[in-house]
């Protein structure tokens, strides 16, 4: 798909003070192929543009958004209050441009918009209160709850993994040398030997087969993300 809009100007200032960034972009509307859907032409570029000005923003920061015609200078911006990220829906964005029909601005499809956003990021220590999940990376998170376990190997992870929760299981007392990356490649090399299973292109459902009938004693489940609500024994 044709991107909607050209960026002709980006500028960015840190705020270290405040752990906050600001970025003016200077955006050009690309015409519709269909002059007789302009409206659904410019709608869909301003949600483009919205999304690829938030890209590098965490869902956990806040953010304040301003618009203004670069043209017509003489009206003011228009613009969304400070609220975290994943709380600028595209209806919240839409009600903004509502409020174009109540003022003197105006925004065509083919103009030329100036977009300011300013972000701050949250402060989120490790301490025993700061186990809330909303936003966090999981590169966070493997540093407030115990029982998620970054495998540190660069490549083949899926084996390791599985030494590493087998590991925690049994009460192996090489878990922790497991979990530092120590001690565990031939562990890893035997296993990968006794299953005949070849992970040198990375590993997917069918290695993950492969193992379950391997380890007919465990229960081995794939979550994607961290909204993991599903308890089981001895599950992997």
């Amino acid at each position: 798909m044709a991107r909607r809009f050209e960026i002709v100007d980006a500028k960015t200032r840190q705020y270290r003070r405040f752990n906050a960034e600001g970025r003016q972009l200077t955006v050009c509307l690309n015409p519709p192929t269909d002059a007789s859907d302009a409206v659904s032409h410019f709608l869909a570029s301003v949600n483009d543009l919205i999304e690829s000005v938030l890209t590098d923003v965490g869902d956990s920061d806040m953010v304040g958004i301003t618009i203004q015609n670069q043209i017509n200078q003489n009206d003011k911006p228009i613009g969304t209050s400070f609220r975290r990220k994943h709380q600028l829906s595209e209806d919240v964005i839409w009600s903004v441009f509502d409020r174009v029909s109540q003022s003197n601005s105006r925004f065509n499809v083919l103009d030329t918009l100036v977009v300011i956003v300013h972000s701050v990021k949250m402060p989120g220590g490790f301490g025993k209160h700061a186990l809330k999940s909303m936003g966090r990376p999981l590169s966070t998170m493997v540093h407030l709850k115990k029982s998620i376990v970054e495998v540190k190997t660069e490549e083949n992870c899926l084996a390791p993994a599985l030494v590493i929760a087998i590991a925690k299981v049994e009460n192996d007392p090489n878990y922790k040398a497991y979990i530092n990356g120590r001690k565990i490649r031939h562990v890893v090399q035997t296993l990968l030997d006794a299953t005949g299973i070849d992970l040198s292109n990375g590993g997917g459902i069918p290695e993950l087969m492969r193992f379950q009938e391997h380890f007919l004693q465990y229960k081995i489940v794939v979550y994607h993300g961290l909204s993991c609500v599903r308890r089981a024994d001895r599950l992997l």
